[in-house]
């Protein structure tokens, strides 16, 4: 995408806060000389932003508007180390409102609806970013956050829920136990809005199948506001992101080179308006491409793809690198095979070994299944795994997001 002269305009006032503020960006770009930019080679000669400067940020680092301006912070989970705090102004959790309302109304939802919000409150921005977008909307909010099933299911069924938000792997589980119960002719779901993990088409059309409902794949990370930054049409040509609020800019993973729309590499984004915690160039490792061309729906904010996947996902292993998604798409060649999967990556007798967990369903031979799925993922990546094949509902269902690869050469 073609940064415009009013992103331009937006990115100088940007850098000017973080200048002031003295930030750890500030100081990049003092000490790279550069306090304005004027054209699109200015400003991808800007430095880039990494998760690591914001953990060593930690804890306030970031600030970058005055403190007396700050009504609430968020954090990462931290589980790879020290958690980064993101401070918010008044204004950005409006904003972000403003953006997750947008979410809610693409994906055909109104003040009419009754939302049943499933991801965690707290420190994570998920469960009180759908919540202030849906109060936003004007819609009701059924707040429940995550697990306890049971309850959920009943309120699910007491309040006529019509939107269910939730991660993907929750949306299934509670599939699974609608399925087991008996209890469709109980629920109201009309739509789902899902976020906070990578899913497949085959999960995404079980679980659309499943709970009878449209789905809508919703984007956003905790560094940059949260979710509600993007979210896909009812055409599913992609996800629409809000370009009045931030840039998006895709950019090979290796040589960190812009590439042209429609190329796959890897989102980096740049907050244009944010107060509390600007970022820019900020590397967010997710791999997708920018869709070129129109949507069908007329909407003028442009497209990402689906995310594939992270830089950081990729497996090495026999001297091959693997990434998740390749198997997926092996795996979705096999009908008989239910939406999960397990990775299990071993160091046995002086060698690697992949061990690929799958579900299907008791109509098939689980020895004929299983030699065809290691044959055509040796065809697609080269070396030959052990497919364990086993009963749907084996593998562990999560209430928040599902771990699918488990290296244990490092555990």
């Amino acid at each position: 995408m073609i940064i415009s002269e009013l992103q331009i305009s937006q990115v100088n006032k940007q850098i000017e806060a973080l200048v002031n503020a003295g930030s750890f960006y500030g100081k990049k770009l003092e000490q790279a000389g550069i306090t304005s930019i004027s054209t699109q080679e200015e400003f991808e000669r800007l430095p880039f932003s990494e998760k690591k400067d914001l953990r060593d940020a930690y804890p306030l680092g970031l600030m970058t508007a005055p403190e007396k301006d700050i009504v609430r912070i968020h954090s990462s989970s931290g589980t790879t180390g020290l958690p980064v705090i993101i401070p918010y102004t008044a204004k950005d959790v409006d904003d972000w409102a403003i953006m997750f309302k947008r979410c809610y109304e693409m994906a055909g939802i109104t003040n009419e609806d009754r939302i049943q919000i499933t991801p965690g409150y707290g420190l994570w921005t998920a469960g009180i970013g759908f919540q202030n977008g849906a109060e936003k909307l004007g819609a009701m909010v059924i707040p429940m956050g995550p697990g306890n099933t049971e309850k959920q299911l009943k309120m699910m069924m007491d309040m006529k829920s019509t939107v269910l938000c939730a991660t993907s792997s929750y949306a299934l589980l509670l599939a699974e136990e609608i399925e087991k119960r008996g209890i469709h002719d109980k629920i109201h779901l009309k739509k789902g809005v899902i976020g906070s993990e990578r899913w497949g088409e085959k999960m995404r059309k079980r679980i659309s199948s499943e709970l009878g409902i449209e789905l809508y794949d919703i984007y956003g990370l905790t560094e940059i506001y949260g979710p509600g930054i993007g979210i896909n049409c009812k055409y599913d040509t992609g996800m629409h992101y809000w370009d009045d609020y931030i840039y998006i800019e895709i950019v090979d993973p290796v040589t960190l080179k812009p590439v042209p729309d429609g190329e796959m590499g890897e989102i980096v984004i740049s907050t244009l308006v944010k107060e509390g915690a600007p970022l820019i160039r900020y590397r967010t490792h997710d791999l997708s491409r920018i869709i070129p061309g129109e949507c069908p729906c007329g909407c003028k904010h442009p497209r990402l793809d689906v995310i594939m996947g992270r830089t950081d996902d990729m497996i090495k292993i026999k001297g091959v690198n693997v990434f998740p998604s390749q198997i997926e798409e092996v795996l979705k060649e096999f009908p008989e095979l239910s939406s999960e999967y397990q990775i299990r990556i071993s160091h046995l007798d002086g060698k690697d070994t992949m061990r690929i967990y799958v579900e299907t369903n008791g109509s098939v031979d689980f020895n004929d299944l299983s030699k065809a799925i290691a044959d055509k993922v040796k065809s697609r990546i080269g070396f030959t795994p052990l497919v364990k094949v086993v009963e749907v509902g084996v593998l562990p269902r999560s209430e928040k997001k599902t771990k699918r690869v488990i290296d244990e050469r490092y555990e």
